[in-house]
């Protein structure tokens, strides 16, 4: 039954920034558009998600990764950053070779450098079979020798763009409502 294991006090994290009262920002989409795609076998999940998205339209969405086998994986957690400039610091990749992904979770956005950016957390099981989890490396997981599903909501009336926050010191994806200029107003 249950066992009598020593209680762990919870971490408390402090950002090394100016705190921000809106914590959370968000953007509504009464346009958004739901598609089913397919991540075609042998490319990288980045490949896979960026081309047919593309093509559609879409450059930022929020996606869910139904589960798939992939040829193989790297990933990284996020401990606590010893240099103390952020909360935490990724790891350095952990190749997790042949896996499963159980369920993921990935959002497409505008890189700070123009280009598309896939960020992906996912839950997968190891070939050994233990179980993982973190932060998964879009151009290192290679998807197996059948598509993998993926649901997609793709926003139209705001972009997801990589943008330095000043609270965390670090860049985050983060929306921004785009502004059309209709040339009625003028």
């Amino acid at each position: 039954m249950h066992q009598n294991l020593p209680r762990q006090r919870a971490r408390i994290l402090r950002h090394p920034g100016r705190f921000n009262p809106v914590r959370i920002h968000s953007e509504r989409d009464m346009q958004g558009r739901h598609l089913r795609l397919s991540l075609a076998p042998g490319l990288s999940l980045h490949e896979a998600m960026v081309a047919p998205l593309r093509a559609a339209g879409i450059t930022s969405a929020s996606t869910t990764i139904l589960g798939g086998a992939f040829a193989r994986l790297s990933y990284c957690v996020a401990p606590p950053d010893p240099s103390g400039k952020a909360v935490i610091a990724y790891s350095a990749p952990i190749d997790a070779g042949e896996t499963y992904m159980i369920f993921g979770n990935a959002t497409l956005g505008v890189a700070a450098d123009g280009g598309p950016l896939v960020h992906c957390h996912a839950a997968i099981r190891c070939a050994d079979g233990r179980f993982r989890g973190g932060h998964i490396l879009p151009d290192r997981a290679i998807v197996g020798d059948r598509p993998i599903s993926v649901l997609v909501t793709g926003f139209e009336g705001f972009s997801l763009r990589q943008s330095f926050d000043p609270e965390t010191n670090i860049p985050l994806l983060q929306p921004f409502r785009e502004i059309k200029n209709d040339p009625a107003d003028a």
